[in-house]
Formats: C-alpha cells, sequence, structure tokens
C-alpha cells in the first residue's frame, strides 16, 4: 500500500448526506474480484443517466473537478452495506483524502485499510469547505498527516485529529498484512520451532 504523507490537490464536492455503499458503488458492478477498474463506476447513477449519457449537472462531472484527489461531502458518509469495493471505487477513481463531519463505521475503517486519509471535521468547518471550493475554480486543499493540519492558498489553517495508530497505517503504507509482516522474523522462528517439536 502506498504511504500517505502529504497531498495537495483539487477538492471534488458530492454535497449530500447519507452518501452509501450502494451510491458509491452499484451491487450490478461488484463482480470483479480485483481491486482496480472500480473508479470508472464511482457514483455511477449520479454521473450518467440511464440511457448512458453523462450528467452534467452532477458536481464531479464538471471539468473544474477534474483530477480532483480530495473529496467533500456531508454527514454520515459510507452509510448501508459493509462492501469494502466502495473504498477501491473512491481510491481507483483518484480521491486519496475524503472529508465529511461524520463516516459510517465499517467504511472509516476501510478506508485505512486501503490507503485513503478519512478527515472528520465539525460541519460547520465542512460547509466553510464547501464555500470555498463553491468560490475558487480549481480549489486545492493540502493535507499534511505528519502534522494533522489543512490548509489553502488562501489563509485556511485546520488542526484534525486522527487515532495515532491508524496515522501510523497510513504514513507507513501499511495494511493489515504489511502489519503482520513487520513481524515476520518472530513468526519464522515459530514456525521453526514448531516444525522441530
Amino acid at each position: 500500500m502506498e504511504p500517505f504523507k502529504q497531498l495537495t490537490g483539487i477538492v471534488g464536492p458530492v454535497d449530500r448526506v447519507n452518501v452509501d455503499t450502494d451510491a458509491i458503488i452499484p451491487k450490478q458492478f461488484l463482480k470483479r474480484i480485483e481491486r482496480s477498474g472500480f473508479g470508472q463506476f464511482l457514483f455511477f447513477e449520479w454521473r450518467f443517466h440511464e440511457n448512458g449519457d453523462v450528467n452534467t449537472a452532477f458536481e464531479l462531472n464538471k471539468p473544474r473537478y477534474d483530477g480532483a484527489s480530495v473529496l467533500i461531502s456531508r454527514v454520515n458518509f459510507g452509510c448501508g452495506s459493509s462492501r469494502e469495493h466502495a473504498p477501491w471505487a473512491i481510491l481507483d477513481y483518484g480521491f486519496r483524502c475524503v472529508i465529511a463531519p461524520s463516516f459510517a463505521d465499517i467504511f472509516y475503517n476501510n478506508c485505512f485499510k486501503n490507503g485513503i486519509l478519512p478527515i472528520k471535521l465539525s460541519e460547520e468547518q465542512v460547509e466553510d469547505l464547501f464555500q470555498r471550493t463553491a468560490q475558487h475554480d480549481g480549489y486545492k486543499l493540502s493535507v499534511d498527516l505528519d502534522n494533522k493540519k489543512l490548509t489553502d492558498e488562501y489563509g485556511l489553517e485546520i488542526q484534525f485529529d486522527l487515532d495515532e495508530h491508524r496515522r501510523q497505517f497510513l504514513l507507513q503504507g501499511l495494511d493489515d498484512i504489511g502489519l503482520t509482516l513487520q513481524h515476520e522474523d518472530k513468526i519464522l522462528a515459530y514456525e521453526q520451532q514448531r516444525n522441530l517439536a
């Protein structure tokens, strides 16, 4: 997993509450067995009309958000089913950071396991980010995980909280397997001892 330390990227808004995992990656696209290739289906039913045409009214389809790597949304982001495909789709689309006032627990945990930084801010702080994103074409945020800080080119500076264990996971690029492999020498010693018995 790629370590996450600092990121400066365009902010893409999804101005909705209770964005569930079926909206993030609809069930008909869950047949793939790889982790890649899901980005094209992110928010599929919002990004496209039933006839397949692009929905130009949907925020992320607007040219000003091309290449966005920071996603902002409203309360209870990632609710619904526990599908890990949701963070896979978000990451594959190009987002490395998701900011919202609150997240569903399973989605929140899955983000860390897939190299995505989910940041919880107050509703007022998130509203301010939506206003800044609307006011400035190509609005960018800088995310500094080392110092747990968000900044922009217009004087914004926000400290965010994050459990230290989770922060280290991202800084070092570790998932559960990577964390286990840090103890590979002890595991091998144990296995060798068991084989000798």
